[in-house]
């Protein structure tokens, strides 16, 4: 039987049921719709993790059954310096439990909000590393559907990661499910006339323009403006003095009404991207092996100091599910 003398966690080193004795909680260092992820320490490597817990009765009743099976299907098959890494999965008699990496450097939404807009070399740098993240998910064809600052963790270093894959899947022909966040939904998510990984380039032109303006370019009071301001636009319109022509270029191209016509939507795919003159003399392989210096090196300590606080109210991740709903999870 395992134990918790692992040095670090891989896949199947550990028994279901002697995970969570391994872990001591820290602290909490996000909340959502269906749980929350808490910093965690190893009791014997000292290493930190991140455990994402769901609770099961509030999956079923808001219909995330297949999305969470996705999440955990996806991020077992994947490895990728700039996508967060799944280390573990059980389950205990409430909740669905995700041993993660951790991420230090906090949310890059948390950096956007303190510096209000990033220079376009910073803007650059992300755009780059979320590039060839995207590429390599498409290449076996899978739409990560939910690009936003708040799933964008900085590691150590300061490289992006992507994270929280709950609306990720792949997709051979076309999926017609309305998901993701409403400022960065494509259009033809909004119109339901099926999408595929072409949704991922829409909302990073949508993230460029955020990142360097503090603002989606789709603002909206509701979701009915915003929908209705997606139906109506036709060519993008941008402040004065601060996006260069070839940034112009690249996010009005990004951000083509029709996915035929889109960025990355060919069939180069990322490599329209890369090649796309903003990222002139750009070293995608120096990029790759994380060789270039990111704008910003975070800092450590205290070692959640990186992200918000939260109250530890976890009521609702204490709601029993009925036998029934265990029953669906039972190969989780």
């Amino acid at each position: 039987m395992s134990s918790c003398s692992e040095i670090e966690f891989e896949l199947s080193d550990l028994e279901e049921g002697n995970l969570i004795d391994c872990l001591l909680t820290v602290t909490t260092i996000g909340t959502g719709t269906f749980g929350k992820v808490q910093l965690c320490r190893h009791k014997v490597n000292g290493k930190y993790y991140a455990l994402k817990s769901m609770n099961i009765k509030h999956l079923i009743e808001n219909r995330q059954v297949e999305h969470v099976f996705n999440e955990k299907k996806i991020l077992i098959s994947i490895r990728h310096p700039f996508i967060v890494r799944l280390y573990e999965t059980f389950k205990d008699k409430i909740n669905l439990n995700m041993i993660m990496e951790f991420l230090p450097g906090g949310e890059l939404f948390s950096y956007l909000r303190t510096m209000k807009t990033f220079p376009s070399s910073m803007a650059k740098f992300y755009t780059a590393e979320i590039t060839l993240a995207l590429e390599y998910l498409h290449k076996s064809s899978i739409a990560y559907r939910d690009l936003k600052p708040e799933n964008l963790i900085l590691d150590h270093e300061g490289h992006i990661k992507l994270t929280d894959f709950g609306f990720s899947k792949r997709i051979i022909n076309k999926s017609y499910t309305t998901c993701g966040t409403t400022e960065y939904l494509a259009p033809e998510i909004i119109e339901h006339t099926g999408h595929n990984i072409s949704v991922d380039w829409w909302a990073l032109g949508i993230l460029i323009y955020e990142m360097m303006t503090g603002d989606p370019p789709f603002p909206g009071e509701n979701v009915k403006e915003f929908y209705e301001q997606i139906k109506n636009y036709e060519i993008m319109s941008f402040p004065p003095k601060i996006f260069s022509i070839n940034a112009k270029n690249i996010i009005s191209k990004l951000l083509k009404k029709d996915p035929s016509k889109r960025l990355g939507c060919g069939p180069k795919d990322a490599e329209e991207v890369k090649t796309h003159p903003w990222f002139s003399n750009y070293d995608w392989e120096l990029l790759y092996q994380k060789g270039i210096p990111p704008p910003v090196v975070p800092t450590l300590y205290p070692v959640a100091g990186n992200f918000d606080s939260y109250n530890d109210d976890d009521n609702f991740l204490k709601e029993k599910p009925s036998q029934s709903d265990l029953a669906i999870f039972e190969d989780w």
